[in-house]
């Protein structure tokens, strides 16, 4: 069950609250009650909720300062929903600085806008699990799963149709909606003048929260930041009219809009077009890419037309290079890396006069680069050192000269990291799967669906496991099914043909042939050897 904290110092509205919505039903159990912030971080201390629900004023300490206090010693969890009794725009404004799931006018909260609050958090808690994204220094690759994921349905990189649906369901993703459509943003913050690096990221990873739940609201979506300024949006309804020209238009007008009042930044937006199959999603984002190209400050939202008669899109399509750049990045090969970057860099080369198409695929490699690799941020910055705008200097160029320099920097730069990244990541992607195994020990688990679950090749995860572990993959797996049943014989006293069952075997004769395998002994064998009878006597029956 979830833990949910409940903080306001007026009892009533703890009342209201725990009785507004069936708790049980969305898998939450509420752990206690404050009536402020201080008395709010005892129970945070000694319950460790998943989510609070709490009044932005309060006294000794508001919910302000205890959502600030639990972000700097807890990290991004517990998440926060925010009460507030009026709309007062400097403390909503403050609120997303720390991530707020929502916030909730207390005189218009209804059982409806609770829920959809609570779903929204149960979704941000699950996303957050399932990436991992505590501050780790050791976490490389996998530290992204969920931005993993997405970058690589708007780049059509899987492999095949499988790993998609392996990797969604890890990710409690469903995609089973009728029509998809993708859109790209970027955040422009001309009018804050020369504001230093850490407060820039906070204003740009602000408005991007803010924009991803207002544009929730009007139209459910899964979003990813692709880098400080930029971030893409992919829109899922179950209705096609439902992502029709003027809705969606209207969605992300008002995204926009807020964003504007809120922060005083300007954001872009190019709008894909409609499709109706996730893996067709590419699609949508490469149109939107293109619309994107045509956006300024009098047009900043532009949709892509069928209409258009451009003879040469301004897209770059990265699926072109798909198995080799899935490769470089998921198997941290520095060869190959450096093979695929010099073949765009040649690609740019032959093509002086196609800019639009050059920054495009500039851009996208550097996104890719930014999520997937450890510490992204802090790796770009110091491979671009020598810009005095770092890796942002991609953004004011003007030249397919002035990319090709870029590039090779880029180029050279990532495989720098890579190499001394790669011990790490490869202790870290085994650690990953063990833990995944762990978790899905009473599943029929495969080599390739759980190579497909990482994004891995099946064979590149079996020469690393095997390389790391001393034990193949397989056995591996056994080893862990029989730890966990030698614990369900004894410790939850079930029967042989039970274990089996819950653990995945297709028979209690296979695996009583694997446990003998890996213990040296039946099932049987084991229960009498470590049971202790009535008598004293060890026992030897089922």
């Amino acid at each position: 069950m979830i833990k949910l904290l409940i903080v306001d110092d007026e009892p009533l509205v703890q009342i209201g609250i725990k009785s507004m919505i069936n708790w049980d039903e969305y898998g939450i159990e509420i752990c206690g009650t404050a009536m402020n912030g201080a008395n709010a971080l005892d129970l945070i201390e000694e319950y460790s909720p998943e989510i609070v629900i709490t009044d932005i004023r309060m006294p000794i300490m508001n919910g302000l300062e205890l959502a600030k206090t639990c972000r700097e010693k807890y990290g991004r969890i517990p998440l926060f929903i925010f009460l507030t009794s009026y709309e007062e725009f400097q403390l909503i404004k403050e609120a997303m600085t720390y991530e707020a799931v929502d916030y909730l006018i207390k005189l218009e909260l209804s059982a409806d806008s609770l829920a959809d609050a609570v779903k929204k958090a149960k979704n941000r808690l699950e996303n957050l699990q399932a990436v991992v994204k505590a501050k780790d220094p050791g976490r490389p690759l996998l530290q992204s799963y969920y931005d993993k994921f997405i970058l690589r349905l708007l780049h059509n990189l899987f492999d095949t149709e499988e790993q998609f649906h392996l990797q969604a369901k890890d990710l409690k993703l469903t995609f089973t909606d009728a029509c998809y459509c993708a859109a790209l943003f970027e955040i422009r913050e001309e009018s804050h003048g020369s504001m230093d690096h850490a407060k820039l990221m906070n204003l740009c990873s602000s408005t991007y929260s803010m924009a991803r739940d207002i544009l929730n609201k009007h139209v459910p979506c899964y979003a990813i930041s692709l880098d400080m300024k930029h971030f893409a949006v992919i829109f899922h309804v179950q209705k096609p009219e439902d992502l029709n020209g003027a809705q969606l238009h209207s969605a992300v007008k008002n995204a926009v809009e807020m964003v504007h009042n809120y922060f005083n930044v300007t954001v872009l937006a190019g709008i894909g077009s409609p499709v109706e199959q996730p893996l067709k999603i590419c699609e949508s984002y490469q149109d939107a890419r293109q619309a994107f190209g045509r956006t300024n400050s009098t047009s900043p939202i532009v949709q892509f037309s069928q209409d258009d008669t451009q003879s040469v899109k301004n897209a770059f399509n990265i699926a072109v290079f798909k198995n080799d750049i899935t490769k470089a990045f998921d198997e941290f090969d520095t060869d190959v890396l450096y093979r695929t970057l010099s073949e765009i860099i040649e690609l740019f080369r032959a093509h002086p006069l196609r800019f639009l198409q050059a920054v495009d695929g500039a851009c996208n490699i550097l996104y890719l680069a930014l999520s997937l690799l450890p510490d992204g941020e802090e790796n770009m910055m110091e491979i671009f050192s020598s810009y005095s705008d770092g890796y942002r200097s991609i953004y004011r160029f003007t030249s397919v000269d002035q990319i090709i320099e870029w590039m090779i920097i880029l180029r050279d730069g990532l495989c720098e990291v890579l190499k001394s990244k790669r011990k790490t990541y490869k202790a870290h992607v085994i650690t990953n799967v063990q833990k995944y195994i762990g978790s899905h020990v009473s599943e029929r688990l495969s080599l390739n669906e759980v190579a497909g679950v990482f994004g891995l090749s099946p064979n590149y995860l079996s020469i690393l496991f095997k390389k790391n572990c001393q034990v193949g993959f397989s056995e591996y797996i056994s080893q862990a099914k029989i730890a966990k049943a030698k614990s369900m014989l004894l410790e939850q006293d079930m029967k042989i043909y039970e274990v089996a069952d819950r653990l995945g075997f297709e028979s209690a004769f296979y695996f009583s042939k694997v446990f003998k395998k890996v213990e040296g002994i039946s099932p049987r064998e084991y229960i009498q050897q470590n049971t202790i009878g009535p008598d004293g006597e060890q026992g030897d029956s089922l």
